[in-house]
């Protein structure tokens, strides 16, 4: 099979490498899917960048954890129905060497997602991370229908991705974003747009939320952490997947007056369930047309470190590769 791989952390350019490698049989319970498109997250190009400095978890690594595409080969213990099956992947890079950036890759059974017909498999390619990352911090402490939701950076992927998910289950969503020129551009499942950059954000959501937020999805907690607990409502959560400084700094009694639940986001490590849950319910949101999702022109295989290369400078759209068949 055609695959792009790394054997070294770095810059795209200098590590990521194109060619031939032998192709990948599923073991027992797993499925081997052959791919038409890679969704590329930040997390990819982070891992091949080493920026917590962990070094190589494997000795080659072929990048990204998101794609689709159709099975065409099984492991013990699978049903052969799948054969042929258009899916959307999670988590094939996930703890594992060889990702979705080849034109075959393996990934134990339940991480190969049935696609509806109605969704594209670019789409299926761009639900993966951000989906599910954004899914647990919508509903990882319950349904918010009828609830008010926070969304910071709601132009982002997960941002996005939160908004809808929460709109589509009945909440009311207040999304930011960080200059007034961007407002414009967000998707109308957000109910109220902020920007960070007015001279009180935080009266402009209080004016929108009158008794506080009861969810906040947060992309920048060392940033936004003062900002949280002053729109908060008692007992809301600020569920956070990143942060700008790792050892953020804030203060603790206004949040512990307020009876806050921090809740931290490792898309990962989250629980087996959570991502079976996640991934149904992303996939009956995409059926019914609730997720938009822009994607750029799919770059082919070949240009992989210029596709790493637009994502590590803040593509506001999903860069997918398209693998040749």
């Amino acid at each position: 099979m055609q695959a792009a791989w790394y054997e070294r952390p770095g810059p795209a350019a200098d590590v990521l490498q194109v060619g031939e490698m032998a192709d990948p049989i599923p073991g027992p319970g797993e499925v081997r899917v052959r791919l038409t498109f890679s969704g590329i997250n930040p997390g990819d190009t982070k891992k091949r960048g080493d920026w917590v400095a962990y070094g190589m978890p494997h000795p080659r690594v072929i990048p990204h954890s998101d794609g689709a595409g159709v099975v065409d080969a099984v492991g013990d213990g699978v049903d052969r129905v799948r054969l042929g099956e258009r899916v959307w992947v999670y988590g094939a890079q996930s703890y594992r060497a060889f990702g979705t950036a080849a034109q075959l890759t393996v990934v134990p059974a339940d991480q190969a997602v049935t696609l509806p017909d109605q969704v594209g498999e670019e789409v299926g390619a761009c639900l993966g991370i951000p989906g599910i990352t954004a899914h647990r911090a919508v509903f990882g402490d319950g349904s918010v229908g009828g609830a008010t939701v926070l969304v910071h950076g709601v132009l982002g992927a997960v941002g996005s991705m939160a908004a809808q998910l929460a709109a589509w289950n009945g909440a009311t969503v207040i999304g930011t974003v960080r200059r007034s020129s961007d407002l414009p551009e967000v998707d109308d499942a957000v109910r109220h747009r902020v920007a960070l950059d007015e001279v009180d954000p935080a009266s402009a959501i209080r004016r929108a939320a009158a008794d506080g937020v009861d969810r906040i999805v947060e992309v920048s907690f060392s940033d936004n952490a003062d900002l949280d607990a002053a729109v908060a409502a008692p007992e809301a959560v600020i569920a956070a997947y990143a942060t700008r400084d790792p050892r953020p700094d804030f203060d603790f009694w206004p949040m512990l007056f307020a009876n806050l639940t921090i809740r931290l986001l490792g898309s990962d490590d989250f629980p087996a369930e959570a991502k079976h849950q996640a991934a149904a319910d992303l996939t009956a949101a995409a059926r019914t047309g609730a997720l938009r999702i822009p994607i750029d022109e799919p770059l082919p295989l070949d240009r992989i470190a210029e596709a790493h290369d637009r994502v590590d400078a803040g593509a506001r759209s999903r860069v997918v590769l398209a693998i040749p068949y």
